[in-house]
């Protein structure tokens, strides 16, 4: 890490986040702002009018915000935050280029706070990041561990009124709560005091690249806490130093689930976790539904175990966690009885996870894609496909617009009809619209008392907003 500044020659410097309002750029914005630095920014979506709420509120918490013109960059002391994904054509990158300034990605930096910091607790794996963070993060809180907190979604419990985007808790420099990316190789930045592996499956990289990824990760690790329910994360256990395995269906998991003990309903479950150090049991109550979410909390417990915070501590912590904004995230039911639910699921794993839970309660399923640009859909599309008409039954619809563009040069060749084609042929029953206005339109005509509609995608805010223009849409009809 030689080549990049150290923490304190950081907070010297004042900041510049190209794309301030990104997922991953806004709350290390926050952690920054937070610990003392001056910090800018701009945004391509603040440009054209989006979700102008977030962009207020970050104005409101001091956040000076610039047209994407290269206008807000000048002076070469800045660091020039970007995510890897930016053109260089981009006005910012070519002022900062002319003036000499330091650039940083999202990880680059990210990595740097949390290298530095006492103790690093990093959470990794293709599906369930952000969901387990939020759960540790708010165990840590719970436990009096005053974490900073890192998330790629807003986690509920830390919402309030002066700061309603809580993607990030700025707290001591003790614990550094992070999810770390595998998809574009930045995963290889950190070094973990403690590792979590939730699961390793098909996303942006080949499962051969995937493999090797996770085990330097754990190698790097000084203690790793590793998902036993996942065949390929438990194949990585050789590459740990030391180990707390977790896991539903695995009886020889050191922290896992009294046999028969799961309860399950549509808005919450509550099950019974075993500490098999020392066969203590611990009650859970979890106000999330679907395996998955147990299976999170339980990466959660044992993510906190490896830190040193005791199970029962960490099982009580999880009964008042109100869980993420966009994951399985209730927008609300009409008059008619038709449930609107906005979800993060973009890759086959969570699209699949978010399915089985809606389909495990009574109720026709609607289900809304929004591809997330036209390299993922070539990459996993058929994966897609096959989710899409494994877990959906022959009276559900899955209807998808076109893929969503974020600017750049990029391969349109295969777009959403393929998914759609494929999805028929396997017997599943589909749409495409190209347009995502139009999809709400109809989805709106189509649904029904006791239907349930899902909208999925990721790496778009407006998403949200869509969820409730058709929940509106389908209110104003029944007028």
């Amino acid at each position: 890490m030689s080549e990049f500044p150290t923490y304190d020659e950081l907070l010297q410097r004042p900041f510049f986040f190209c794309g301030i309002g990104g997922s991953g750029m806004l709350p290390l914005a926050q952690i920054l702002a937070g610990q003392g630095a001056k910090v800018a920014g701009s945004d391509r979506s603040r440009d054209q009018g989006r979700t102008p709420e977030k962009f207020a509120a970050l104005e409101a918490q001091g956040f000076k915000l610039f047209s994407q013109d290269g206008s807000g960059i000048t002076s070469k002391d800045q660091i020039l935050v970007a995510s890897a994904a930016v053109e260089d054509t981009v006005p910012e990158m070519v002022r900062a280029k002319e003036l000499g300034c330091l650039k940083l990605t999202r990880a680059e930096l990210n990595s740097i706070l949390f290298n530095t910091s006492g103790a690093g607790i990093a959470i990794a794996g293709t599906s369930g990041k952000s969901t387990v963070t939020g759960m540790l993060g708010w165990i840590m809180h719970a436990a009096g561990r005053g974490p900073t907190i890192m998330n790629g979604a807003v986690v509920k419990n830390f919402v309030t009124e002066d700061h309603p985007i809580a993607s990030a808790v700025v707290g001591g420099r003790s614990i550094y709560v992070s999810e770390v990316d595998e998809s574009d190789g930045s995963i290889a930045l950190y070094r973990p005091a403690v590792g979590v592996l939730l699961n390793v499956s098909l996303d942006h990289k080949s499962m051969d690249e995937l493999r090797v990824l996770f085990a330097e990760y754990l190698h790097r690790s000084r203690i790793a806490a590793i998902n036993a329910d996942d065949a390929e994360a438990l194949a990585l256990l050789p590459h740990a130093k030391e180990v707390i395995t977790f896991g539903i269906e695995q009886e020889k998991a050191q922290i896992g689930i009294v046999p028969g003990s799961i309860a399950d309903g549509p808005i919450r479950q509550a099950a019974v976790v075993v500490d098999r150090h020392d066969g203590s049991e611990h009650p859970l109550v979890l106000h999330m539904p679907g395996r998955h979410n147990l299976s999170n909390a339980l990466a959660a417990i044992a993510g906190a175990a490896c830190a040193g915070v005791p199970v029962g501590v960490a099982v009580e912590a999880l009964a008042s966690f109100a869980g993420l904004a966009r994951r399985f995230d209730i927008i609300g039911t009409s008059r008619s009885g038709v449930t609107v639910i906005d979800d993060f699921g973009h890759n086959p794993e969570k699209c699949a996870a978010t399915l089985r839970t809606l389909k495990s309660s009574p109720g026709r399923v609607i289900a809304f894609f929004q591809p997330h640009g036209y390299g993922p859909l070539r990459q996993m599309g058929a994966e897609l496909a096959e989710t899409f008409a494994r877990e959906l039954d022959a009276d559900d619809i899955a209807i998808m617009c076109d893929p969503v563009y974020f600017g750049g040069t990029v391969d349109r060749s295969e777009g959403t009809e393929r998914i759609i084609a494929m999805i028929t042929d396997a017997g599943g029953t589909a749409e495409h619209i190209a347009s995502r206005e139009e999809c709400g339109t109809r989805i709106a005509q189509i649904a029904q008392p006791g239907d349930r509609i899902v909208v999925m995608g990721a790496r778009d805010d407006t998403l949200t907003s869509f969820a409730r223009s058709i929940l509106s849409k389908i209110d104003d009809g029944a007028d």
